[in-house]
């Protein structure tokens, strides 16, 4: 998927979203099972059926005495009904001698179910009808059988089924799209990760269970049906009905299944090894499918390169659905996106909208192999999955589309994750989950950004052809088939492992050695070095003293909001070592040195004499860098004498590791500050924006703490300190992505900060567009901040508001929708709220991030927070509790609080909830995060007054 989140890419846009939002555990074997309940505080002790009598099964986990072969599937959906019906035949193997099959269902009405042997089958015997009791707390149904299904037999299992389209983003649902003339169309269509295949149809819904699925689905001639392979033939029934037979898939997991029943138009092409790709959208919005298309096709062709691996299947779709809860999920072989993931709109669409459109893209393709191909054997690997398509991202764009540059934005999806993993209420990368809401919750920034960052740490360690010839060899050896931790590092250690510097290769044990480490006698084992980044959480700090030539090094646990001093800060640092790869750099030469820290100190020598020192090179390694002494002042003064002997992505990171040290009480904030003073020197854009975010953070927070003072003053300096670049930018879609994307962040903090030049242009294009009755082709990187200056006056708020029903572009309705959300009216960001509820207008998938934003307008906040508490209930009639909406809508509504009453408030309603019995691990993440805004501000705002004063 793409989220992160849920698909932690999830549905992230740029300007708009955020990013926000250990003992060793038992990884569990081939088909095992959970050993205890936490619905039952007995686990010995067996559940009670819907109908009275006892359930046969008392754990979470299915049982693997019995396991699927093959699925034949006919689902008939009704799109006037708005219900479907459906029957499906199950070819099993049992294992162990059993009385009864556990099967996953949720909210299916199961009508009959017929177990034939393969006697039965063989001689056309009727078979044995058999009873079927319910447990709904497990969502599992136990088909009790009355004679003993024999070890090492396959018998056919028949379930007729049927249910109600759901109104959610999950399972089987409906979603509505309007056409340009006004009429409502209905779609049907499936999203089943991680757990609501068996919503739709009753099956064995873990990962482990592989099999294969034969899909026939019914439908009327106005519509099309997709499923994850071609269709082979149609056959027409009485009544007008149609029903297409699709292909036999490969062996998969169930939450890959995927089935449409919609009225889409398509655009085609065909990769150079023969597979086609078609994209899919609403008949309207067909002209923004072409781009997809395009990087589709490029990128197909580059994974099966790569991996060394053809894309098992004859045919890939990508579909835009109307309503979708993420950024897209990756089905095999029908990849379903939302509609701002999917479509480029070449009039609306700005360079973040390319970049973000073909790094989804990039993601869920890579999913085709890593996901699809080699799954995690349980969801507490789910970052085996996520975290490679989103490093797979990075590898894949700078190859296909070099002029995105999107190398360097990948530094912003290690320090997003950052944010959460400097909290003691993280977790470990590889973390238990069993409920359906622990599952959901896995599905975030850790196992997302964090999987990737440390995945591309490891590259750079073992250097990039080794990883690749690594995980060449992981594809290659579990094709088809399950995975965990060990089994990675296990391919990346066996793979061909070479020497630093001989350039040779060759085949080795589970230990590498390089020269760069031999000269103080280490080996390091992959396995060794992994674990101690997937099974504990957190980020580690490197602290650095230099002393002459001597370096002195220290590892602690980077802790965000935790001072040194504070009396707990001992205690969670107990218990928590990693095996760090260093690299550095100094002012006498361009050689990247390299080190492993395993211990928690150690100690360096430099060859020579040296003005400075710069650990974590390019930003590769996972971790923070504080420099005691006057290693800081040393490089401030290299920054400000000549910043390019520091590489820009140096540059970058330390702006970025100072201003995180800050929150952890290790380095002062005038100081941060100062750093950042040399900006008005640099040329390197990623460099220049990671310094205007931090500032652009302080004025929102003083903003709406109401801090006049420093607000007033933030303004100035901004305004003053980077009128140079404000005044250089043209209002237009000129220049490199970059340059781009500077453009669109500089003049919208300009305008945001009334800067009369800003303001005055910008309302001149917004009077032009509305006299032209939207017809106006305004620059989409600019088109953002047109609107927001436009819907600052009654007049054009409401003309905005009526575009954004009428447009066709997604692209643009997101631009339309983040302005109307600046308003400085409550009436009219209640009504905005309003109108999401009802999810006519503005749809309700964009609830979450709508609240986001408005909670971030200083208006808003209070507004969108008391929303939340007043109509709880309500959302969640709308979404699941831990789904990633329901997660953004709370985090979002609650995380920028800085006082101690707004504490106590979010508590008082967190506690509300636990005594409902509804608890997410996000209340507590969220409870840290409000403490440190708390203690940040009470550290830091008399230094931040005193500094703008200095320097204003």
């Amino acid at each position: 998927m793409a989220n992160p989140c849920r698909k932690l890419l999830f549905n992230i846009y740029m300007g708009f979203y955020c990013s926000t939002i250990m003992p060793k555990m038992c990884i569990c074997s081939q088909l095992s099972m959970s050993s205890t309940d936490p619905f039952n505080k007995d686990p010995g002790a067996f559940p009670v059926a819907t109908n009275g009598e006892p359930f046969p099964w008392n754990k979470l986990r299915l049982p693997s005495m019995v396991i699927p072969l093959h699925y034949d599937l006919l689902v008939h959906p009704n799109l006037t009904s708005l219900d479907f019906v459906g029957s499906e035949k199950i070819e099993v193997l049992v294992r162990d001698a059993t009385q009864y099959i556990i099967l996953h269902s949720k909210d299916l009405e199961v009508m009959n179910v017929i177990l034939q042997s393969e006697e039965d089958l063989r001689y056309r015997k009727p078979g044995k009808k058999l009873n079927v009791l319910s447990y709904p707390a497990h969502q599992q149904i136990a088909l009790l059988v009355p004679e003993k299904l024999m070890a090492d037999l396959r018998y056919s299992v028949a379930i007729n089924f049927q249910a109600k389209l759901a109104n959610g983003f999950e399972g089987f649902y409906k979603s509505t799209y309007r056409t340009r003339g006004g009429k409502t169309r209905i779609v049907a269509v499936t999203d089943f990760e991680p757990t609501e295949a068996r919503t739709a149809f009753p099956c064995f819904d873990e990962p482990l269970f592989k099999a294969n699925f034969s899909i026939k689905i019914r439908r009327e001639s106005g519509h099309i049906a997709l499923s994850n392979m071609p269709k082979v033939k149609t056959i027409e029934l009485e009544g007008g009905l149609l029903e297409d037979h699709f292909e036999t898939t490969v062996k998969m997991s169930t939450y890959l299944v995927a089935y449409i029943v919609c009225d889409f138009n398509s655009v085609s092409g065909t990769t150079s090894s023969g597979v086609k790709v078609s994209v899919y959208a609403s008949p309207d919005k067909w002209s923004q499918t072409h781009y997809a298309l395009e990087a589709s096709l490029k990128l197909l062709d580059f994974y099966e390169n790569y991996f060394d691996i053809n894309y098992p299947l004859p045919k890939l779709d990508l579909i835009a659905i109307p309503d979708f809860g993420s950024g897209a999920m990756e089905n095999w072989g029908l990849i379903t996106y939302s509609e701002t993931s999917l479509l480029f709109d070449t009039k609306t669409s700005s360079a973040s909208d390319q970049l973000w459109v073909t790094k989804v893209i990039a993601h869920e393709l890579a999913h085709q192999w890593f996901g699809n191909l080699v799954t995690m054997e349980w969801w507490n690997d789910i970052w085996l999955n996520e975290g490679f398509a989103t490093y797979m991202e990075l590898i894949s764009v700078n190859a296909t589309y070099p002029e995105l540059q999107s190398d360097d934005a990948f530094l912003d999806v290690c320090f997003a994750v950052i944010k959460k993993d400097s909290l003691n209420s993280s977790r470990p990368i590889s973390n238990q989950a069993e409920t359906p809401t622990q599952i959901a919750e896995m599905f975030d920034v850790v196992s997302y950004n964090k999987g990737a960052c440390i995945l591309n740490m490891l590259k750079d360690f073992l250097i990039e052809e080794k990883f690749h010839k690594g995980i060449i060899h992981y594809l290659k050896r579990f094709s088809y088939g399950n995975a965990k931790n060990d089994d990675l590092w296990s391919s990346l250690s066996n793979s061909c492992l070479g020497d630093f510097t001989s350039g040779e290769f060759c085949y080795s044990d589970s230990k590498m050695t390089s020269n760069t480490l031999a000269f103080l006698g280490e080996n390091v084992e992959v396995k060794e070095m992994m674990t101690t980044w997937t099974q504990q959480k957190g980020i580690p700090l490197v602290v650095v003293t230099r002393e002459g030539r001597s370096l002195r090094l220290q590892q602690e646990r980077f802790l965000s909001g935790v001072f040194k001093e504070d009396p707990e800060w001992r205690a969670l640092q107990e218990r928590y070592l990693w095996h760090i790869p260093l690299t550095y750099s100094t002012s006498s030469s361009n050689v990247i040195h390299r080190h492993v820290l395993k211990s928690r100190t150690d100690t360096l020598e430099l060859s020579e004499n040296t003005s400075w020192v710069k650990f974590n090179v390019d930003s590769n390694g996972y971790y923070v860098v504080h420099y005691e002494g006057r290693g800081w002042d040393q490089l401030i003064t290299q920054l400000n004498q000549n910043h390019t002997l520091l590489r820009p992505k140096d540059r970058v990171g330390l702006i970025h590791d100072a201003f995180q040290l800050v929150s952890a009480g290790r380095l002062t904030l005038d100081k941060a500050l100062d750093l950042t003073r040399y900006l008005q020197h640099e040329a390197s854009i990623p460099a220049l924006l990671k310094g205007l975010e931090y500032l652009e953070l302080f004025y929102h927070m003083m903003d709406r703490k109401n801090v006049s003072d420093v607000t007033e003053n933030l303004k100035h300096y901004i305004l003053r300190y980077f009128k140079p670049v404000i005044d250089t930018q043209s209002w237009s879609n000129k220049g490199s992505v970059w340059d781009r994307m500077l453009r669109s962040t500089i003049l919208k903090l300009a305008c945001y900060l009334n800067h009369a030049p800003c303001i005055q242009k910008a309302t001149e294009l917004f009077s032009q567009w509305m006299e032209s009755s939207g017809k106006l082709n305004i620059p989409s990187d600019v088109l953002n901040i047109v609107y927001s200056v436009g819907a600052q006056t009654t007049v054009g708020w409401n003309y905005l508001l009526e575009q954004y029903g009428l447009s066709m572009s997604d692209a643009e309705k997101k631009k339309i929708l983040y302005a109307l959300s600046t308003s400085k009216h409550q009436e009219k960001l209640m009504k905005l709220i309003e109108l999401g509820m009802e999810g006519e207008v503005i749809k309700t998938q964009e609830l979450s991030p709508l609240l986001y934003v408005i909670a971030r307008n200083p208006k808003g906040q209070r507004l969108s927070w008391n929303f939340l508490r007043e109509n709880w209930t309500h959302l969640l009639k709308k979404f699941d509790l831990g789904s990633y909406a329901m997660r953004m809508i709370i985090s979002g509504t609650t995380s920028h609080f800085s006082s101690k009453d707004e504490l106590q408030e979010v508590k008082l309603f967190f506690e509300s909830l636990k005594a409902q019995g509804l608890h997410l691990d996000i209340f507590q993440i969220i409870l840290e995060t409000i403490s440190k805004n708390i203690k940040w501000l009470e550290k830091n705002l008399p230094t931040l007054r005193t500094w703008l004063l200095v320097n204003s």
